[in-house]
């Protein structure tokens, strides 16, 4: 299973003070020295951490595959083509949020912005939620990939787990222990029937050291692409460190 580092929440530190450090480029030799297989970005539309230019210095520098998550703005998929990243992955995006809220709603008009990605030798995925029916859609569309949505399942994990309840981030949630299982086996589920289709299948959003054990256990789940839960941990390990112990919790 590889694990794609998601370095976003560097440029968000970064953009809190309106500065020019830390710079993420700086993030991806750690991250390639700390044995991640892929590094991970979103270009939001308002720019609110990664610029054109982090964008642009990144897959240019790399020596690791950058996985580049959009929206399907023509103007941002038209920048990312002309830089060829190793891979696009499509993605929801609301300009209210904190974060993605939730999996792609997979629309006719997503058919053409698949296929003009494709069509330039870019691998394409589809960040969606564990449903059925939109894994099938995924493969009508000719998506080479699906990326799970975690977060619902990460969520219950942390209701169950942790003292969030106790805390002004807490999330009421009714029989969560229930819903937690159903949550489990509908991504396992899901994987494999995207893996039987011919889907190769990935995860993320909300992942950490404590909840992925669970996901790692899922066999047709390939990649996982983890951000804040490796930053937040490198603040008071160091980033390298923090990746080699998610490094070592998939490979276990």
């Amino acid at each position: 299973m590889k694990l794609g580092v998601n370095i976003d929440h560097i440029a968000t530190l970064r953009e809190a003070r309106k500065i020019n450090d830390p710079d993420p480029l700086e993030a991806v030799f750690i991250a390639k020295n700390a044995g991640a297989e892929q590094i991970t970005i979103h270009l939001r539309e308002d720019r609110r951490h990664m610029h054109d230019e982090d964008i642009t210095k990144i897959i240019n520098s790399s020596q690791l595959p950058i996985n580049v998550e959009s929206s399907i703005n023509k103007e941002i998929i038209d920048y990312l083509i002309a830089l060829k990243p190793h891979s696009i992955t499509l993605v929801p995006e609301n300009r209210m949020e904190v974060t993605t809220e939730g999996g792609l709603k997979l629309q006719d008009s997503i058919k053409e912005t698949i296929k003009k990605i494709k069509d330039n030798g870019i691998k394409v995925s589809l960040f969606i939620d564990a449903f059925s029916d939109d894994i099938k859609k995924a493969k009508d569309f000719e998506s080479d990939a699906i990326e799970l949505h975690t977060g619902a399942f990460a969520n219950l994990f942390l209701v169950l787990n942790t003292n969030l309840n106790r805390t002004h981030n807490a999330l009421i949630i009714n029989n969560p222990k229930v819903k937690y299982q159903m949550l489990l086996k509908n991504l396992e589920d899901s994987a494999i029937l995207a893996n039987n289709i011919g889907l190769e299948v990935y995860a993320g959003h909300g992942l950490n050291y404590q909840n992925v054990k669970e996901i790692v256990k899922i066999k047709e789940i390939t990649e996982l692409n983890i951000g804040h839960s490796i930053i937040a941990r490198a603040v008071f390990c160091g980033l390298e460190n923090a990746i080699r112990e998610m490094k070592n919790l998939i490979k276990r």
